[in-house]
């Protein structure tokens, strides 16, 4: 695709998660080589041994990639609440690729039904310009605080403080924070479990 640019990743930051070991384990228990998973991904085979090295943070677009490539739900990457309860402030630290992001999940990793995430957003923070589209049937938000846009294919919806959406989750989207000064927080539900 000439002339068109792809941002896989971010320079890592002391909140990135590690998630690069389970990538690993998971190419090498299906017998694949990074050239393999690279391949199937539409990325380089350098990009995706510095991810199982924990090297750089993927856009949210490359993680996708790469988890399908290795035919991963992106939710078992994270370890799982210890339990079916999660309260305040306990939910998993998880990184789903967005930029200025901080993600919990708060539904069990190994929940195949639904997912739960609890995003704070910071200002101008995002999913990357590239759309992505994720395995699953439906994506709901919720807006707790701030502003929140939805991008879906040449469409932005602008959400506000109680507005909620819901949209086919393989329809190739992206999101942000579109103030400049105000953090946001949104609450995500995706079914089944991508």
């Amino acid at each position: 695709m000439a002339g068109i640019i792809r941002r896989t990743a971010k320079q890592v930051t002391e909140r990135s998660i590690p998630i690069g070991g389970r990538l690993r384990a998971t190419r090498l228990a299906r017998g694949l080589t990074l050239g393999q998973v690279a391949a199937a991904a539409g990325l380089t085979e350098g990009f995706v041994s510095k991810l199982e090295r924990d090297q750089v943070s993927p856009s949210v677009a490359s993680l996708v990639s790469v988890c399908e490539a290795l035919g991963l739900r992106v939710g078992e990457l994270f370890e799982p609440p210890t339990s079916a309860i999660v309260r305040a402030g306990e939910g998993a630290l998880i990184n789903f690729g967005g930029e200025n992001a901080l993600e919990y999940l708060l539904s069990p990793g190994s929940q195949a039904h639904i997912e739960v995430l609890h995003s704070i957003i910071e200002p101008k923070g995002s999913g990357g310009e590239e759309l992505y589209a994720l395995d699953t049937e439906i994506e709901f938000v919720y807006v707790l605080k701030g502003q929140f846009d939805i991008i879906l294919g040449p469409t932005t919806h602008n959400l506000n403080v109680g507005d909620a959406m819901t949209f086919r989750g393989r329809e190739p989207h992206t999101w942000r924070n579109p103030s400049a000064s105000e953090p946001a927080e949104v609450l995500w539900v995706l079914a089944p479990a991508p």
